[in-house]
């Protein structure tokens, strides 16, 4: 009887670490599929950048949705920063809370573009007229380029921040991250270019600048929600202190010493 209680015990303490791991894992992977609804955002939002959108009567339906897609995204990406970081700061804590804090950082300009799209919309319906294209026409531009140096540039980084801590961790298959530490260059360079003005966002330089990190932000989120991390030093040190800090280890230890103390010493 007592050796099947401890072999309950022992099951207990080993599954809670490893059901813990596979939540965040599965967290981490959905948050980076969720991002991907704002891949229609730049067709939605056409017809906001027409400049006889002021003036026009069609709908706003689409420009909405896009804002809404794109809020969706910036809470999705504080989701995956939020999900992975008690799991990447043990292999380095410095990188991971950039990683976080950069992630956060992204989300806000999202939130400032959006803003500057809605406020097109705002102006439309309030009736500017054509007195309000050249007002209309700088939140555009606004827009534009917190897409580019938000969207751009901070994906890149982070990139370079969670390929690293992948690479080295050992959490997912080494051919993935190298996808993500291989792309950021690309899209950094990319991002050089617009910011230059060599071509613009809608054009295919553009896609084939973001696709390498597109692939890596897909790849990682489809196998972390499907495969979970692999098996590590860093998940098997998480596994030995669930193990170790477990409700049922607790009472033991706390047993145990009871025990101890009511011993009589002849």
């Amino acid at each position: 009887m007592t050796t099947t209680v401890q072999s309950f015990t022992t099951i207990a303490t080993r599954r809670l670490p490893r059901d813990t791991l596979r939540r965040s894992s599965l967290a981490a992977g959905v948050f980076y599929l969720i991002t991907f609804v704002s891949i229609p955002t730049l067709s939605l939002y056409r017809a906001a950048r027409n400049p006889n959108f002021i003036l026009g009567s069609g709908p706003d339906a689409p420009v909405l949705v896009g804002g809404i897609l794109e809020l969706i995204v910036a809470l999705a990406g504080i989701g995956t920063a939020v999900a992975l970081y008690p799991v990447i700061r043990r292999q380095n804590q410095s990188l991971a809370l950039g990683f976080v804090g950069l992630r956060v950082l992204e989300a806000a300009t999202i939130f400032t573009g959006v803003t500057s799209i809605l406020s097109v919309v705002d102006l439309r319906k309030a009736g500017g007229g054509t007195g309000a294209l050249d007002t209309a026409r700088a939140l555009i531009a606004q827009h534009d380029w917190i897409f580019l140096l938000g969207q751009g540039t901070l994906p890149a980084v982070n990139a370079l921040l969670l390929g690293t801590l992948m690479y080295r961790s050992g959490l997912v298959p080494r051919l993935l991250p190298i996808i993500g530490l291989v792309g950021a260059p690309i899209l950094l360079a990319s991002v050089a270019a617009k910011y230059f003005g060599l071509y613009d966002e809608l054009s295919g330089w553009s896609l084939v600048g973001a696709l390498p990190i597109a692939v890596w932000e897909f790849s990682l989120g489809i196998y972390l929600t499907f495969k979970g991390f692999r098996p590590s030093r860093i998940t098997a040190d998480l596994a030995e202190a669930g193990a170790t800090t477990s409700p049922r280890s607790r009472i033991r230890a706390s047993e145990t010493a009871a025990a101890q103390g009511n011993r009589v010493i002849p």
